[in-house]
C-alpha cells in the first residue's frame, strides 16, 4: 500500500517533521525540503504502480533531477504534519516538469519546481516507458484505502 492519494492531476504526499529533520534553531533544515519533494515524487510514481524499484528492473530507468527552483516561504518546525503536493506541469519525451508545494494546513511553506530526466543504467537520456507516460497522461488512480478530496 502506498500512501498519498490523487487529487485531479495533483498527488499529495502527508509527512511528519522528525528531530532528525531540524537544525538548531528547531527549524526544518533547508536541503531536508528536497528530501520531502523527492519522497513525494517517489510516491506520486508508487501510487500509479510504477517503484524506483519496479522502473529500474523491467524497465532498466531511473531518474535525475536535472533542474530545481525553490523559494522558501516559512518555516517547518518539529512534529509540524506536512503535506507534499506534487502536480505534473508538462510531460516530455524524457523529463517531467513537476511543481512540489510543501504544506502545513493551509500554510505553503516551500514551493519548487523540478525538472526530472528519465535516464538509463549508463546514465543517459532515455525516452519514459509507454506504460509510465500513459498512467502519468491520464487522471491517475486513487490510492487504496482513501478516497474523496483533501480538505485544506
Amino acid at each position: 500500500m502506498t500512501i498519498g492519494f490523487h487529487q485531479g492531476i495533483t498527488h499529495s504526499f502527508p509527512l511528519r517533521v522528525y528531530y532528525e529533520d531540524t537544525d538548531a534553531a528547531g527549524m526544518v533544515y533547508h536541503a531536508n525540503y528536497l528530501k520531502f519533494a523527492e519522497r513525494g515524487r517517489s510516491e506520486m510514481l508508487r501510487s500509479l504502480g510504477f517503484p524506483h524499484r519496479k522502473l529500474a528492473a523491467e524497465d532498466g530507468v531511473g531518474f535525475a533531477v536535472r533542474r530545481c527552483s525553490v523559494e522558501y516561504l516559512t518555516p517547518a518546525r518539529l512534529d509540524d504534519a506536512l503535506v507534499v503536493d506534487t502536480t505534473l506541469l508538462e510531460l516530455g519525451a524524457a523529463t517531467l516538469n513537476l511543481r512540489q508545494q510543501i504544506r502545513r494546513g493551509g500554510d505553503l511553506l516551500a514551493d519548487l519546481e523540478v525538472l526530472v530526466a528519465c535516464i538509463g543504467r549508463d546514465g543517459r537520456p532515455r525516452r519514459l516507458p509507454s506504460t509510465l507516460r500513459a498512467a502519468l497522461a491520464s487522471d491517475g488512480p486513487r490510492c487504496d484505502g482513501l478516497s474523496g478530496p483533501r480538505t485544506p
